[in-house]
């Protein structure tokens, strides 16, 4: 038991010392941090030296991670440009799922000839959008606060939810052709509860928070009841059936000043300073928001790719093209003042990371995705996670965003 505890600390020296180290490398080297502390994954896990694995402490702090930086986004988003936004992220979701969907399945199934299962896995892991690496280099880039942001935003919340209801519809079918519609529906309509009910509750609870500060006699009282917070309303989420990055987004947006309950008035009387929730929490997310992005190139291993097999790059190169086309297209079907924020708002949809990931890897323990398909599957997944973020930092660069 102690030689695990300190094969722990061990283990957590090294994910946060090299995510630091390779952070510091790509910032200077003019590329977006979250590359770095990927990159430190992939050098630490089996595609290198394969000194680091994935272990429970590890996932539970890179949930964290997410967690916590979904709640910061959520509490800076500005709720109005959201609301105004919302028909346009609904168009670039809806879209942004549908062609992946459709041309994922059609190219598995009648180009390659794979099974309805295993194209149907195919086409969930190109689907779902990474709204953690997309949202991370907004901030890298000081593109966070846009219109642009906004919208992204939104698609991404809503590409989550559609690509949660397609992972159990998809893992249903594939385990027993008879679905369970009623469950579906369950789920569906636990969702759309939630993100009515949660926001009203998180609002009130802001109010109790405030109303009982005073009464503290323990340094640290915001800070504690903050993330306690939002570990319930994450909770909440999951229990649900939702992502649970999705209950700690909804409730940084029903603490953020920009929200407000219109047959609640009363609440706006006693608000959470925001200012200082972000000051107390800024160096926990600081922390452990690198596990995360390391944590994704520790699940990759680049050892088990056959580099040499011409089969394997004509099929890695065509999901690849489908995977940037089906997304990015989406942003095409809506109108912007400014047309390069089209450019943006589809180049930011494409990021697959980690959602894609819990897709592939489902199929494969599942037995329904080969090796040699999930290998293509993760290398398609790398691309379409890195090439679009440097595509965003060159662009922001030539640009000035």
């Amino acid at each position: 038991m102690e030689n695990e505890i300190h094969h722990v600390l061990l283990t957590l020296f090294l994910v946060i010392i090299s995510a630091r180290i390779f952070g510091e490398i790509f910032v200077r080297l003019s590329l977006p941090s979250v590359l770095g502390e990927i990159f430190a994954g992939l050098l630490l896990g089996a595609s290198f030296f394969n000194i680091v694995e994935p272990n429970l402490v590890l996932k539970i702090l890179a949930e964290m991670a997410i967690i916590l930086l979904l709640f910061e986004i959520g509490m800076e988003t500005d709720f109005d440009k959201m609301k105004h936004s919302g028909n346009k992220s609904i168009i670039v979701a809806l879209s942004g799922t549908i062609l992946p969907l459709f041309f994922g399945y059609f190219t598995s199934f009648y180009i390659f000839n794979f099974s309805t299962e295993l194209s149907l896995f195919i086409a969930g892991t190109i689907t779902a959008t990474s709204i953690g690496i997309t949202l991370r280099v907004f901030k890298d880039i000081h593109l966070e606060k846009t219109e642009a942001a906004q919208i992204v935003i939104g698609a991404a919340i809503i590409d989550d939810i559609i690509g949660v209801i397609l992972l159990v519809f998809i893992y249903d079918y594939t385990s027993n052709p008879n679905v369970n519609y009623f469950q579906t529906f369950t789920m569906i309509a636990g969702l759309i509860s939630f993100l009515i009910l949660a926001p009203i509750l998180a609002k009130g609870l802001s109010y109790l928070i405030v109303l009982f500060k005073g009464k503290s006699q323990i340094p640290g009282y915001m800070t504690t009841i903050i993330i306690s917070l939002i570990l319930f309303f994450s909770y909440i989420s999951h229990y649900i059936g939702a992502p649970s990055i999705l209950g700690a987004f909804v409730a940084g947006i029903a603490l953020s000043r920009r929200f407000f309950l219109p047959f609640g008035m009363f609440l706006n009387k006693k608000q959470i300073s925001i200012k200082k929730t972000e000051r107390d929490l800024k160096p926990i997310i600081q922390l452990i928001t690198p596990i995360f992005f390391v944590m994704i190139g520790l699940n990759i291993d680049l050892s088990i790719i056959n580099f040499s097999s011409k089969e394997f790059w004509i099929m890695t190169s065509i999901f690849t093209i489908v995977s940037f086309a089906s997304k990015f297209s989406g942003a095409l079907l809506i109108h912007q003042k400014v047309k390069k924020d089209n450019i943006i708002i589809g180049i930011s949809m494409i990021p697959r990371g980690e959602v894609g990931l819990i897709f592939a890897e489902l199929g494969r323990i599942s037995g329904i995705i080969p090796l040699d398909i999930y290998t293509m599957l993760v290398l398609v997944i790398i691309i379409t996670t890195v090439i679009p973020v440097l595509i965003l930092k060159t662009f922001e660069k030539k640009n000035q965003l």
